[in-house]
């Protein structure tokens, strides 16, 4: 299957399977011309891929789950531990997700949004932190 084909079977770009490629996800053989030729097991795998890059897992952690995938002797609680490790960074990042629209929210809600010039967004972005390494301030 040329490169096109698994491109719309598995709904990957063709920059992205050269990537996963490049980085040794994927081992296409060449044809006499030198183009990709793909087994069905490599578009399993580009497919794979695809469904665990969706649910946001980086590519070392996908290299991890195909090495699982593919060792019939492995031990779920490994598959488990990627996955739980992998939940819990998107939990962080909810949280933090989660203060920031909280925090906007408070400050769309404090700005009369009129023609006056007093503004509480811009007063809260302008403002330095006190005590700590992460000090805003205006820039100008």
């Amino acid at each position: 299957m040329n490169i096109k084909s698994v491109s719309d079977v598995t709904g990957l770009p063709a920059k992205t399977i050269r990537y996963y490629e490049e980085v040794g996800l994927v081992r296409p053989s060449r044809r006499a011309n030198g183009y990709r030729e793909f087994s069905n097991s490599d578009v399993h795998k580009l497919a794979f891929l695809a469904r665990s890059r969706s649910l946001g897992f980086p590519v070392e952690s996908c290299r991890s789950l195909l090495a699982l995938y593919d060792d019939q002797d492995r031990a779920s609680a490994d598959v488990k531990a990627i996955a739980q490790q992998h939940l819990g960074e998107i939990d962080q990042k909810l949280a933090e997700l989660t203060a920031m629209r909280d925090t906007l929210n408070a400050l769309v809600r404090s700005c009369a949004g009129d023609n006056r010039p007093d503004c509480p967004i811009l007063s809260d972005l302008a403002q330095e932190v006190e005590g700590g390494s992460a000090r805003r301030q205006l820039l100008y």
